[in-house]
């Protein structure tokens, strides 16, 4: 984000940015900036899906460095888009920008930028939160709100963005690429640890310059920003021309010149519109002062609403925020603000419009978000067909939402309906936080198209990955194949012994850990574009189910997604797993986990939907060493196996696991009876299932 080519103007012009040792003070952090930052330069994989668990380490590693150093610091990430939606031009052109990077990753070469994981955010925001870092997620964008808190809080800005150059904040910003947090240092002769880092401020640029503070909004708006471009409107102006020297800044160099003539922002915006209008007609000259508008008021800083956030940890007044903000009912507007609810309701609420994530994928299939849109449906349900109209009783109709998303290599739309499932018809959106927790369980679990008592025998927090599973079986295209789900498998069983392992209570399972960690995917190898699509789907559709799952207020416990999927595993696993490798010889020697991957495989076995057809037809290559019973074995005999049906439809209570669920969970045989019913097939398949012992979790 920003004013484009502004950073690399100020790196030439070394003697504006000051050496400083930074210590002892408050931070202020744009979050989005720096999760990006610590992704691409820890040189994480991009094209195997993500390994989140290495991202969590290095934002670990992040923190303890500026805990080291005595630094307080404040998070604040992006929420929704900008309500005035007068940037949707240029995340149109970053989104064909993020396209283009994943279609040269999936050709296995390095396009300019990157692509993050899909679960990025989700992954950061909780590890923030198990580090006890105060971090905030603004309603919409967070640069002026991260802007108004540091002028409010006198203390610099940590980030990247452009734009940070023309806040006139005292304290100024510390350039990300600058902060030298891997090089914590010692003053001579003392214990005293500090950053070295580079800082920026206003007065220090503008002295060396020698313009008024003032004009430097119009300077950014003049250059192009987010927000304007008057390049893209046919005007042009030759600013190289009150320039004495030559080369790609000389634009800029000329137009600070010509802007050290005025002393206020009114007076040298009069001047470029007489500038414009020479030469241009009457319309381009108003088109132009309406985007020159739009861009200088974005470097206003009016009060902000995190300093009473982090002070009192209260959420905006309905009655502060803007008009058009106002569509998002009270309850939700603090667990937006603590990262509880996602971000994209906003934009549902208020563009009708959601720009999906770009994921390395193959490009000659539909793009993976189409795997997950029934989930969606269910989400733009609940958020638009879900809210009185005037405080009246009467319905108002179901909305569509514009979705953007890849099709082929180019960005595309598509009109998408949302669905209310008859679970929901007596619920609203206004008291969504007040619905009955089985009555949110039953809508989660029928979008999922999952019964209640298929997850019991899987621990609490691994049982909404699970469910996921389930789902993405059925509606994945194509049809995921047995190594596809027995990796993925191994892949929950690999972070649930890291998670374990991390906690240090108990922990007895390190050969298997050791086993899976030999297997991780070192280096550039040649991508399987048929894994990396599968998984790309299976992402998808567990974001898409954590969004679902906090809007109605966590019917299921949340799980640690940091532990779920490690891309570089779980392709190498799918390569050995279809080479003869089995997983009974990968979890020798960890009962537990032999345990954990059976229960998780046997729910899935029993979720009693089609989407198992595809794993029979899976011709084995070699007959497993058994631990206690051979997890092929009931795959393979799944279509002679009967299941009986039950009274219990998975419609019954449930509550928010409790934390002490998570760990120490004992096996314990439990005979259970399920029923058989797809709610959400609609492929004319006959039904596969089966009657057997289940294992609980106590």
């Amino acid at each position: 984000m920003g004013v484009q080519g502004l950073t690399r103007f100020m790196e030439e012009n070394g003697n504006i940015l000051k050496d400083v040792p930074f210590r002892n003070s408050k931070l202020i952090i744009d979050g989005s900036n720096l999760f990006h930052l610590l992704y691409f330069n820890s040189r994480l994989d991009q094209s195997h899906g993500g390994d989140y668990d290495d991202f969590e380490g290095q934002v670990c590693k992040f923190f303890k460095a500026l805990r080291d150093c005595n630094i307080d610091p404040f998070v604040i990430v992006d929420g929704g888009s900008d309500y005035t939606d007068k940037k949707f031009e240029t995340h149109k052109e970053r989104a064909q920008s993020r396209i283009n990077t994943a279609n040269s990753l999936s050709m296995g070469l390095q396009g300019s930028g990157g692509v993050l994981p899909t679960l990025i955010k989700d992954v950061f925001k909780q590890v923030l939160s198990s580090l006890k870092v105060p971090f905030a997620q603004c309603i919409c964008e967070a640069d002026q709100d991260i802007a108004s808190l540091a002028r409010s809080w006198n203390c610099p800005v940590l980030t990247n963005d452009s734009d940070f150059y023309i806040f006139d904040i005292q304290a100024g910003f510390l350039p990300t690429s600058h902060f030298h947090w891997q090089k914590v240092s010692m003053q001579r002769g003392s214990s005293i640890r500090y950053i070295p880092c580079k800082q920026y401020t206003t007065t220090s640029f503008c002295r060396h310059f020698n313009i008024n503070r003032q004009v430097l909004p119009v300077f950014a708006a003049m250059l192009g920003n987010d927000y304007v471009k008057l390049h893209n409107m046919g005007i042009s102006l030759r600013w190289e021309e009150y320039s004495s020297m030559e080369g790609r800044f000389a634009r800029f160099d000329g137009l600070l010149n010509w802007l050290a003539h005025f002393q206020g922002q009114k007076e040298a915006l009069d001047s470029v519109l007489r500038l414009i209008l020479h030469g241009n007609n009457r319309q381009k000259m108003d088109a132009a002062l309406q985007g020159l508008s739009l861009g200088i008021e974005e470097y206003h800083l009016p009060p902000s609403c995190l300093e009473r956030f982090f002070n009192d940890g209260v959420g905006p007044g309905p009655g502060r925020l803007p008009e058009p903000l106002r569509v998002l009912p009270d309850w939700t507007l603090l667990p937006l603000m603590k990262g509880r609810l996602p971000s994209c309701i906003v934009d549902v609420l208020l563009l009708r419009k959601v720009m999906h994530h770009v994921q390395v994928e193959d490009a000659h299939l539909p793009c993976g978000n189409n795997t997950s849109r029934p989930v969606r449906q269910v989400l733009y349900g609940l958020l638009l067909g879900g809210r009185r109209a005037d405080h009246s009783s009467q319905r108002p109709p179901v909305d569509d939402v514009e979705e953007y998303y890849r099709e082929g290599q180019y960005l595309t739309s598509s009109m998408v309906e949302a669905v209310l499932p008859s679970a929901v018809e007596q619920m609203q959106l206004d008291t969504l936080y007040q619905v009955p927790r089985p009555v949110q369980l039953k809508v989660f679990l029928e979008t999922l198209g999952v019964s209640q008592s298929t997850l019991s025998g899987v621990p609490p927090h691994l049982r909404l990955p699970v469910a996921v599973t389930c789902y993405w079986l059925r509606h994945a295209h194509p049809p995921p194949d047995l190594p596809l789900l027995q990796a993925l498998l191994l892949g929950l069983v690999y972070g649930e012994l890291c998670r374990q392992r991390k906690s240090q209570r108990g922990f007895m399972g390190g050969a298997v850990l050791e086993r899976l960690r030999g297997l991780i995917q070192r280096g550039r190898r040649s991508l399987d574009l048929g894994v990396a699509h599968a998984y790309s789907q299976w992402q998808c559709c567990l974001k898409e189910s954590l969004h679902l799952n906090q809007l109605l207020c966590l019917p299921l416990a949340e799980p640690q997604c940091a532990w779920l999927y490690k891309g570089t595993l779980v392709h190498q696993l799918v390569t050995k797993l279809r080479g003869g490798l089995t997983p009974d010889s990968l979890l020798i020697g960890g009962p537990c986990s032999g345990q954990l991957y059976r229960a998780i495989l046997g729910a899935i076995l029993n979720s009693h939907d089609a989407s198992v057809i595809p794993l029979v037809s899976v011709p084995r290559k070699a007959t497993p060493p058994s631990l206690t019973q051979p997890l092929d074995d009931l795959t393979v005999h799944l279509h002679i196996l009967a299941l009986e049906e039950d009274d219990d439809d998975g419609a019954g209570g449930g509550s928010k696991a409790k934390p002490e669920d998570d760990l120490g969970w004992t096996l314990v045989s439990v005979r259970t009876r399920h029923k058989s019913k797809d709610r959400f097939n609609r492929a004319r398949n006959p039904e596969f299932s089966r009657k057997q012992g289940r294992i609980g979790w106590e």
